[in-house]
């Protein structure tokens, strides 16, 4: 292996940046996609639990009896998915009814049999790992027969195998709620194995039910107690209540009783909306980690009446202070994806009456207004600068394909240069797309951007936002952000729960390596850049990634170095893109009286395709060292493909 050449890094305190760098910079992002909320956040157990149909696409429909083939016999059942016969030897003893429901629009009618149970029952995995009491409730309407319901968890695919029941008595005809208490016998269900969850008939009983729960009794409101404790480790500002789902997302349906609340099709993702995580639960969430809300508004299918009614419901429940939030005015309303887009003619209007009915309710709110990606804003940025005087930010978004490269026969190492590149790419983009704002008259000292998308995503052994390339990708894009604070003061990661943030799998809850990084950076107290100069090898991109292909002089070290807010720490922010070389550096200090010793916190991995999982939740997490420091300053090597962070104090 080639010796590295020794990168000299030059530190200055004293010389502070004319700005300082806002805390909105690691702000995060929250969406109903994948198992971001349902199935993660919202710690609810149950699929469905509404009993509805039409509530996934076709695709998803597919995939779902690809991966599940027993779901096929669900279906010519007449049960709604995800749920399953309780015995599928009984054959038909179900009924799906429509307008006779508890919830929404259907409910499923159980005939009972007299020598056996009849029922349905769902594939859950439980977090045995953290509690076994679980708490439930039902809504049943008697229809004849026997009234005896029963409530339990059984081992997957052995319905006679009953590790906990509870048993409810129906009372009258008419639909009522039955709430219930399961506890599992220690040892049992071993973690992140499946069980069932089931409701059944006892006897000939005939008997309706919908809108079922079961939720782990150690529940923080409804959500999982983990995610909330990572999440709150992350120390995100804001909080970005968006995305695709935003333009046909209508905000009175998320309110009210959540058992009242009407499931319906996420039209932007496929897959089903509960309504059940709405306006009030995303608040709750937003005090429990202690973040600002951050809400992108319906530009597609809403109204701008709609639109104040949720900036003043928000206002009026949101009491940490009054007014004065972040309100995005729609998301991405360029893309022909979006439900009801404007088109390039129509944009500015439509922007402008939004503004006008939201700053009505809220004078002191502060608007983003929808940009261009950097790649291709120029023509719908100038259309929406004709309302900045209505506007305090312009977004962007840059969600890239990490594996679409232009050169043909790319190497994969080829490939991961160009990708720990885009950061490097994205800051000169960034200085164009702020130089047309600034030439805007109305624009100039007022409107900044806001960078409320950003991701690493990609298919196969490529830089990506759930393994240990991805991660370098990131912090790379927060040493960006950091250079870039004074004209990119509010920047969304994506996300906080799933792609590059925490994920749940088989109620195992843990961070991907992107989240680490983040988690390290938003912790480490940066308030104001100093200079720095930093000599070491660089490369150039050509053919790179098809949003970005030509990147010259990218620096292999990458280092931002900042003054705390207490202004007794200084911090190095140091992002080694070399693929195989370790990179030793002599680093001086001026302006800075430094201890003694300096704390090192580093993230790399065996390989860059490395990841976490629910079996090896932290494979890949910062590690924790120090290193001497002399009056000048230090020397330390940055080992290939990782992330560090040496943290000095001030000598006492």
């Amino acid at each position: 292996m080639k010796a590295a050449e020794e990168a000299i890094i030059a530190v200055d305190a004293s010389k502070p940046a004319n700005y300082t760098i806002p805390r909105t910079i690691f702000g995060s992002f929250l969406e109903p996609i994948g198992h971001s909320i349902y199935g993660g956040l919202w710690a609810e157990i149950l699929e469905n639990p509404s009993f509805e149909d039409n509530l996934w696409s076709a695709d998803a429909v597919r995939e779902m009896i690809t991966s599940r083939p027993e779901l096929a016999r669900s279906s010519q059942l007449g049960l709604p998915l995800p749920w399953e016969p309780l015995d599928p030897v009984q054959g038909n003893r179900y009924e799906p009814r429509w307008n006779d429901a508890a919830n929404s629009y259907r409910s499923v009618l159980i005939m009972g049999l007299s020598a056996s149970q009849v029922g349905v029952r769902q594939e859950v995995y439980l977090p045995v790992h953290r509690t076994l009491e679980y708490r439930g409730s039902l809504y049943a309407k008697y229809a004849s027969g026997s009234r005896a319901l029963e409530v339990s968890i059984r081992q997957h695919n052995r319905p006679e195998s009953v590790l906990t029941r509870a048993a409810i008595d129906t009372d009258g005809t008419d639909w009522r709620r039955y709430d219930f208490q399961l506890e599992i016998p220690r040892g049992k269900i071993a973690p992140l194995q499946a069980a069932d969850f089931a409701i059944a008939v006892t006897g000939e009983g005939r008997i309706l039910i919908d809108e079922a729960s079961l939720m782990p009794a150690d529940n923080i409101d409804g959500m999982d107690p983990d995610v909330i404790a990572m999440a709150k480790a992350m120390k995100s500002p804001v909080v970005r209540f968006g995305g695709n789902f935003t333009s046909a997302y209508h905000w009175r349906d998320g309110i009210g009783p959540r058992d009242k609340r009407v499931s319906m099709l996420n039209i932007a993702w496929g897959m089903p909306e509960y309504n059940t995580f709405g306006t009030d639960e995303f608040l709750r969430f937003c005090r429990l980690i202690g973040a600002e809300p951050q809400i992108a508004l319906n530009l597609g299918s809403g109204t701008p009446d709609e639109a104040a009614g949720w900036v003043q419901y928000v206002n009026e429940h949101w009491r940490e202070r009054p007014g004065g939030l972040l309100w995005e005015l729609g998301n991405e309303l360029w893309g022909g994806f979006q439900v009801g887009y404007p088109t390039l003619q129509r944009v500015a209007d439509r922007t402008k009456v939004f503004s006008e009915a939201v700053r009505k309710i809220d004078s002191n709110s502060m608007l983003i207004g929808t940009g261009g990606d950097e790649d291709s804003y120029h023509d719908w940025n100038a259309a929406q600068l004709t309302n900045s005087g209505s506007l305090n930010y312009l977004s962007t978004h840059f969600v890239v394909g990490t594996d679409r490269v232009l050169n043909p026969s790319a190497s994969p190492d080829l490939i991961t240069l160009a990708d720990f590149a885009l950061p490097v790419g994205l800051e000169r983009r960034l200085h164009e797309m702020y130089q047309q704002i600034y030439s805007h008259p109305q624009a100039r000292d007022r409107v900044k951007i806001a960078f409320t998308e950003w991701l690493f995503i990609g298919s196969g052994d490529v830089p990506r936002y759930d393994n240990m390339g991805g991660a370098i990708c990131t912090a790379g894009f927060l040493n960006m952000l950091m250079r870039s604070a004074n004209i990119v003061p509010v920047s969304d990661m994506t996300g906080i729960l799933e792609f590059g943030g925490i994920w749940k799998k088989r109620s195992r809850v843990f961070g991907v390596p992107s989240y680490w990084a983040f988690q390290m950076y938003a912790n480490a107290d940066a308030k104001q850049l100093v200079q720095t100069h930093v000599h070491v090898e660089k490369y150039d991109v050509e053919q790179g990634s098809s949003r970005l292909p030509s990147i010259l002089d990218v620096p292999y070290l990458d280092v931002v170095a900042a003054i705390s807010g207490t202004a007794d720490k200084l911090i190095l922010f140091c992002v080694n893109r070399h693929l195989t070389r370790d990179i030793p550096a002599r680093i001086s200090i001026a302006g800075f009286e430094a201890a003694p010793e300096a704390a090192v916190q580093t993230i790399y991995a065996t390989s860059i395709y490395e990841q976490n999982d629910e079996m090896r939740p932290l494979a890949v997490h910062p590690r924790v060292n120090s290193a001497s420091v002399e009056r000048a300053g230090l020397e330390y090597t940055f080992r290939h493909e990782s992330i560090t962070v040496l943290t000095l104090q001030t000598k006492r």
